[in-house]
């Protein structure tokens, strides 16, 4: 079906179901209690998961196949995003076309800045796409923001103003992104008893384009193409000596790569119509190279799950501040509460960088691929403990 093994067809449609029913999966606790913290269900930070996850779908056919490690992919998603807001301010704001330039434009770039870098491999081709991307940064910071030709629009961020063309936004419409009139921040709230479940017409447009790429991203594992990649990361000389030019292959999978980056940068704008330099700076580059070490590199649902697992810590943890804890171990006699909320302290608020750190040092030392490898181990135990019972059940003398 569709092309797909019974594998891969049974791992694309989990991920369509936790995608489409994450409204539900991710709001778990009553929104009036102590627990409804680690509530993610809302919008906004519903969307950066997605978002998020195309961005390290697409680094991961270029890292996890060839093995082509890439410090500089932050330039494509501000691309991407620049592009869908030129087309706001130009023609409307429908999303569709916002998105087609991003993905085009982005895929332009890529094939300028690959056709160089891949000239190098290792170390060197990491250092020339990092180099790249800096540039891109600071020709969106300043050089491209000169008022005789603004494109960028600095450190403030390119918008869309009252006074710019959009030829086609026709009169009463709303000066917000949509989809042939269906906007994008269109949100109908589902109270269920003390729970209440967000449903969002962005996420789920985000969320319908990230099933079909995650399907695209599965046939590219499975086809020749693929095969050939994996033949790249294995041993690129062996390959050279074979006749084959290895140089054709890495430049599609970086620009395919860089395309996904675009895509996921007009999304971004789709979800919130402002662009600025910031999306270009090395350290967005580097969360999408954790996101992919941390989910597994290599794999297909891994830096979607590594995506989601660093964007969750990044906007809920990142909340919890003493007042919280202070509410979460009042229970405890004052002293020893204030000697917990003292030690967990430096862990929450602005230190989940710590936290995070010390998590993907666990993983990346007990887990080398990443959570799926996890995940693997908990249901080859999980086997095994069903058939040592199976065992136990067939032995035991019959009475």
């Amino acid at each position: 079906m569709l092309g797909l093994n019974k594998n891969d067809l049974t791992l694309l449609l989990v991920v369509a179901v936790l995608t489409l029913f994450a409204p539900f999966i991710l709001n778990p606790f009553p929104a009036d209690s102590a627990m409804a913290q680690f509530n993610a269900g809302y919008p906004d930070l519903m969307q950066r998961f997605i978002i998020f996850g195309i961005f390290a779908i697409g680094f991961n056919i270029l890292f996890g196949l060839t093995g082509y490690l890439s410090f500089g992919h932050a330039a494509f998603l501000g691309v991407g995003s620049y592009a869908a807001v030129w087309m706001f301010k130009l023609l409307s704001y429908n999303v569709v076309p916002a998105i087609g330039l991003a993905i085009i434009m982005a895929g332009l770039f890529s094939v300028l800045i690959g056709y160089v870098s891949l000239r190098r491999s290792g170390i060197y081709f990491s250092i020339l796409t990092l180099a790249f991307a800096q540039m891109s940064f600071a020709l969106a910071y300043s050089v491209l923001s000169n008022p005789k030709f603004n494109l960028t629009n600095g450190e403030t961020g390119l918008q869309v103003y009252k006074n710019d063309p959009q030829i086609f936004h026709g009169e009463g419409m709303q000066d917000f992104p949509h989809f042939f009139g269906i906007y994008m921040n269109s949100t109908h709230t589902m109270n269920v008893g003390a729970w209440s479940f967000d449903f969002n017409a962005g996420y789920y447009l985000c969320a319908i384009i990230m099933i079909a790429v995650f399907y695209l991203s599965i046939r590219i594992f499975r086809s020749p193409f693929g095969m050939m990649l994996r033949a790249i990361k294995s041993n690129q000389t062996r390959m050279s000596y074979t006749g084959l030019n290895p140089r054709p292959h890495t430049l599609a999978a970086f620009v395919i790569s860089g395309m996904y980056a675009g895509l996921a940068g007009g999304l971004m704008a789709a979800m919130d119509p402002l662009a600025g330099a910031e999306r270009m700076q090395w350290t967005a580059s580097g969360e999408v190279v954790l996101m992919t070490i941390l989910g597994g590199t290599g794999t297909l649902i891994g830096p979607v799950l590594g995506a989601g697992f660093i964007k969750y810590f990044e906007n809920i943890f990142s909340k919890i501040n003493d007042n919280i804890l202070h509410q979460w171990f009042a229970f405890l006699p004052d002293g020893i509460e204030d000697f917990v909320v003292f030690i967990i302290h430096p862990f929450i608020g602005k230190g989940w960088h710590l936290t995070l750190g010390i998590m993907f040092m666990l993983v990346v030392i007990f887990l080398p691929g990443g959570l799926v490898e996890g995940g693997q181990r908990i249901g080859k135990w999980i086997k095994s403990r069903g058939k040592s019972d199976d065992k136990t059940a067939t032995t035991e003398p019959a009475e």
